[in-house]
């Protein structure tokens, strides 16, 4: 799925009101995640708190009544780009590090883990990943062979 400026704009929007829930202060809060659950049918899109209160909803006009079997796996990298631009402003939050945003489904099972905010965490995204296990077995079986 090829999301739209205002597709882009619509999440960008959602993730700048959840971390204004979350000022930066001295104290931060004790929360450990962001969940982050999409509607297919009605395009909602809502970030949750660890114990399933509600922080902020939006409708993403471009997701609404989509069918596809792979909607939740085609929207993972369009959320982390939004994120990803967001990035100084959601490593600000007041929350108590580690946390992260999570795609769920609306069954609340997980999906995909977004984004780490971590002093010592970084997430590799899997798409910069694929092959890499191959490129291993191949580079320490040429070392071994040498």
């Amino acid at each position: 799925m090829k999301a739209t400026e205002q597709t882009l704009h619509q999440i960008e929007r959602a993730i700048k009101k959840v971390a204004d829930k979350f000022p930066p202060t001295d104290e931060a809060m004790l929360l450990t995640d962001i969940h982050l659950r999409v509607n297919q049918e009605t395009g909602e899109f809502v970030a949750f708190d660890d114990d399933d209160n509600e922080i902020t909803r939006s409708v993403i006009e471009q997701w609404i009544g989509d069918t596809s079997n792979i909607f939740h796996n085609s929207i993972i990298s369009i959320i982390r780009k939004c994120i990803e631009k967001n990035k100084d402003i959601i490593d600000s939050m007041s929350i108590l590090k580690p946390y992260s945003f999570v795609l769920e489904n609306e069954e609340k099972d997980p999906i995909a883990e977004l984004y780490v905010v971590d002093d010592d965490t970084v997430i590799i995204y899997p798409e910069l990943m694929a092959g890499l296990d191959e490129e291993l077995d191949d580079f320490l079986k040429n070392l071994i062979n040498d």
